[in-house]
């Protein structure tokens, strides 16, 4: 049995109690066998043979998604990708590519999650509206909503809006109609739900909303609001006791769901590290507030080890909170390897 196949088995139950174990296996496969992380490593001087705990482990900065293929193949097989995530950006910008083998590895992981968190799909008609992340195409959350679509077999017809807000009001009025026992997720960028609740703010269609789940994201469109004003905001025009939230990203196969407060769980398949923001090999366990590392078990085949730009807080009860991002994200790490 090849390493993938044997690994996938064990991914498939994984649980808070194997996950660290997991983590440290997939390690040391592609500590050897993901071409970028391995000369990162190498130019770190890390011997890898020698970590053993998941503080130890040096991250890839998230940076390398522009500029570098990352991928991990095993000894003697060469895979095309058959599906290419791209973050979202404007012209001017390098956007991430995270490429896939394995397309149905992040639909079967995001329909855990979900389900993990919201229970059984086909209790849920979904509605999106994403617009940005549509125009722009190769959008893993819209793939991953288009799943959950399909799987959920919901009797309604368009899940998607653009900008046409009232064609959504509408569909949430036939939702509502055509399956009284379901309930019914918006599924929404920032900046679009904030546009709907500008025009629509209060509409009895908005109050038939069982979840509304916002993805981040304001993209230049709007100014930035801290989570506290964005959630009270829509809280009011949607008439929501809590606004859910996701955490995602193109890099990543896996998510992580807040239910409110802005206040995130990890699954087993995600696991956040905080590290001090001006030292990123400062990695603590113990650490309550800093920058994010994440190790996503599902990337087996790019790199699960991400050095991200994000912040957060991480509370008690194992629950953590993002605060925001640092600046001057392209100047480490992958600078060091371009050409080399």
């Amino acid at each position: 049995m090849s390493f993938r196949s044997d690994y996938l088995r064990d991914l498939a139950a994984v649980s808070p109690a194997t996950s660290a174990a997991l983590a440290l296996r997939l390690f040391r496969f592609q500590a050897q066998y993901c071409g970028p992380y391995q000369e990162w490593l190498h130019r770190l001087g890390c011997e890898w043979q020698h970590v053993t705990r998941l503080e130890d482990i040096p991250f890839l900065p998230i940076e390398f998604f522009k500029t570098h293929l990352v991928q991990t193949y095993e000894p003697n097989v060469v895979w095309q990708p058959r599906e290419e995530f791209r973050s979202s950006g404007t012209t001017q910008q390098q956007r991430s590519r995270h490429f896939v083998r394995d397309p149905q590895l992040y639909r079967h992981n995001a329909r855990r999650i979900f389900e993990a968190t919201y229970g059984p799909l086909r209790d849920w008609t979904f509605l999106a509206l994403l617009p940005s992340y549509l125009e722009q195409g190769h959008s893993s959350l819209v793939a991953m909503v288009e799943d959950f679509v399909r799987a959920s077999a919901q009797p309604v017809g368009e899940a998607f809006f653009l900008h046409n807000h009232a064609a959504l009001l509408t569909a949430i009025d036939e939702a509502r109609r055509a399956a009284p026992q379901r309930r019914i997720m918006l599924i929404g960028v920032s900046y679009a739900l904030l546009d709907l609740a500008q025009v629509f703010g209060g509409a009895p269609a908005l109050r038939q909303l069982d979840v509304v789940l916002e993805t981040g994201g304001m993209k230049g469109r709007r100014r930035e609001m801290i989570r506290e004003e964005l959630h009270a905001e829509l809280q009011a025009a949607f008439g929501q006791s809590a606004i859910h939230s996701e955490y995602g990203m193109t890099e990543l196969l896996s998510q992580a769901y807040s239910t409110g407060e802005g206040r995130f769980w990890a699954p087993p398949q995600l696991q956040v590290l905080l590290r001090d923001p001006s030292d990123p090999f400062s990695v603590d366990a113990r650490r309550s507030a800093g920058a994010i590392n994440v190790i996503d078990l599902a990337n087996i085949d790019s790199c699960a080890f991400i050095e991200t730009r994000d912040l957060a807080r991480r509370h008690p009860d194992g629950s953590f909170e993002v605060l925001g991002r640092l600046d001057n994200s392209d100047i480490r790490g992958c600078n060091q390897m371009v050409g080399g």
